[in-house]
């Protein structure tokens, strides 16, 4: 994991108690690595491999489809659809830990094959919101958006980032971290322009120009806490990783270096998608990918109970809401859920000021369907 304190936000978080009740209700960029190299893979398969190429692809994309077989193209997809997929970057593996993880990377991506347009939007990991669970009607409460992965896995991070933002999700792809370190190696390094000097994880990073190996992408897409804008800082260089990949797999020759990039794909990623729907994404949806807007959820640094959250104002919740549904093709609608409540109860009894750029630090969590504060220890 992260630094230190973060086993300290662990403990707190697996304190979670069940809720019963329900609430009252600049520039173009690459498309994301995970979904650019499929749809790469895909057209490349259509456009030059021939039946070899196809069959190498078809068996990698139904491991990652969990192993059903499924050709099927979903019915959204095959009309042509705007769709939405939930990207996870999760940390199991890293670092010796064996148990579930938390999602590391969220991104969340809106596609609109008639306007031609794409969304990329970064939600900060450690993100206040409300942690839906997976099993039956079971919830739980207020935690970073992290979480969730580890509550409940692809489905339940789902469920908590479109109730957060009022956007349905049809699709995810999980990909476990290691993938990030195996396809750099794959690729045989990949060249990034790092802003500034550190050092993380026994790598060392020179301002200017570097290139990567597996092991030094990992550490340079991880660090935090010495990038002076915090987790927006590592999700700049996130996006720097995800272009130089996405760059590099384009470029790379032959068959088998395409095969080799594909076995790590059928053992570290987990998606939804089924071989069809990446397929038909591969040729109707490939325009969109020529105009992507990009951008993140900016957040209010927080202390709550001596652990650090980023809290997004209602206005900025909204904002993204409205962008996100209206290229979904829906219209745009005012955001009531958990969060946009603990927000009033905090700016009516708390005096919070989301004008203000100070750290928060009397932002209060109350209960679900009331105006009692919640113990920490309850959360």
């Amino acid at each position: 994991m992260e630094e230190q304190h973060s086993r300290k936000q662990q403990k707190i978080f697996r304190n979670v108690t069940l809720v019963q009740d329900r609430l009252i209700g600049r520039p173009k960029r690459p498309v994301p690595a995970v979904l650019g190299l499929l749809v790469t893979f895909a057209v490349l398969v259509a456009a030059t491999w021939g039946a070899h190429a196809y069959f190498s692809l078809h068996s990698a994309l139904v491991t990652m489809s969990g192993g059903s077989g499924n050709t099927a193209t979903s019915a959204r997809i095959a009309a042509k659809k705007p769709i939405s997929l939930l990207i996870l970057g999760v940390d199991q593996g890293l670092e010796g830990r064996n148990d579930q993880g938390n999602s590391d990377t969220i991104i969340l991506v809106t596609v609109n094959p008639t306007t031609k347009k794409t969304t990329m939007t970064s939600i900060p990991r450690d993100t206040l919101t409300e942690i839906l669970g997976e099993t039956s009607s079971t919830k739980y409460f207020m935690f970073k958006v992290n979480s969730a992965y580890e509550l409940g896995g692809s489905t339940g991070s789902v469920k908590t980032v479109s109730t957060m933002l009022n956007v349905p999700i049809n699709y995810y792809v999980e990909v476990n971290m290691k993938a990030l370190k195996s396809l750099v190696d794959a690729l045989g390094g990949v060249d990034v322009n790092v802003p500034f000097s550190f050092s993380y994880d026994w790598c060392d990073f020179k301002k200017g120009k570097q290139h990567l190996n597996g092991r030094h992408a990992i550490a340079y897409a991880r660090m935090r806490y010495d990038d002076p804008r915090g987790d927006y800082g590592r999700q700049m260089r996130q996006r720097q990783i995800i272009k130089a990949v996405v760059k590099k797999a384009l470029s790379v020759n032959g068959l088998a270096n395409y095969q080799k990039l594909l076995k790590v794909f059928a053992k570290y990623v987990k998606t939804n998608l089924t071989f069809g729907d990446m397929t038909s994404l591969a040729i109707n949806y490939r325009a969109a990918a020529s105009n992507i807007s990009s951008g993140y959820i900016q957040g209010h640094d927080a202390t709550i109970s001596s652990t650090s959250f980023q809290i997004a104002s209602t206005a900025q919740l909204q904002k993204w809401s409205n962008k996100l549904r209206k290229n979904l093709g829906l219209p745009t609608q005012t955001l009531t859920n958990q969060e946009t409540r603990q927000n009033s109860l905090n700016e009516t009894y708390n005096g919070v000021d989301f004008s203000s750029n100070e750290t928060i630090t009397n932002y209060t969590i109350y209960e679900a369907n009331s105006i009692t504060p919640r113990s920490s220890d309850s959360w």
